[in-house]
């Protein structure tokens, strides 16, 4: 039986599947491209133009590049615990790394702040239900009142059934975008015993139980599901 550790030492230690990490999202994450530009969208109704941004999970770098080439006077804060996935962060930024301030470990290394915004995109499903409470309270605790938070990651319903059918849908998307089945298979196996799900209800009641309030669903591509909502 592989570890949760192993699991996620070859997901993002092993430098093969970093190599590969920029295409990972687009195969199994419907409508990518688009959640990102929604996200931006979403923190520039309260970031002001030298805002500070804190991005946890921002190793590979492609919502830190999506941000700073969309709004080019904010700064930004990114934390991720996989050395590599920070150096590809940096490839993936280029001269926009001069605007980055890069952290390894998680959210307790984060600075400070307070910040603006901030956002957890594609990371909280590998953190546990307690964790999962600890990472969204540091994350409030480091954030100007009514800052906006964006949250997105795999959430579905678990119960009757649900999660087993869930997960065979997002086995049958990424076989969709041209991934060898077995792969998929195998994808779809690592998720369900490794990865932390919720359904969408627990979600939402737990950023409410960190301090965040006026939650609200903004983005829902089969079985990810993602979140806005105020410190």
């Amino acid at each position: 039986m592989v570890s949760k550790q192993d699991f996620l030492d070859a997901a993002f230690g092993d430098s093969q599947a970093v190599a590969n990490y920029a295409e990972l999202p687009r195969l199994a994450f419907p409508g990518f491209v688009d959640m990102q530009r929604m996200t931006t969208l979403l923190l520039a109704e309260r970031v002001a133009h030298d805002g500070q941004v804190l991005v946890i999970g921002a190793g590979g770098g492609l919502e830190l590049k999506v941000f700073a080439d969309a709004q080019p006077s904010w700064t930004f804060d990114g934390v991720d615990p996989s050395p590599a996935m920070l150096q590809l962060a940096k490839q993936t930024l280029g001269p926009l790394v001069s605007r980055v301030s890069l952290h390894e470990g998680k959210v307790d290394v984060a600075p400070d702040g307070p910040f603006d915004a901030a956002t957890c995109i594609l990371t909280m499903h590998f953190a546990d239900l307690e964790e999962r409470r600890r990472m969204l309270s540091s994350i409030r605790e480091r954030l100007k009142p009514n800052a906006p938070f964006v949250v997105v990651h795999l959430s579905f319903a678990q119960s009757g059934g649900a999660r087993s059918v869930w997960l065979s849908r997002y086995a049958a998307y990424v076989t969709s975008s041209g991934v060898d089945p077995a792969k998929a298979a195998g994808a779809r196996e690592a998720i369900d015993s490794h990865l932390t799900i919720l359904d969408p209800e627990q979600d939402e009641s737990l950023l409410r139980e960190a301090g965040f309030s006026d939650v609200s669903l903004f983005y829902a591509g089969f079985a990810f599901r993602g979140w806005v909502s105020y410190a």
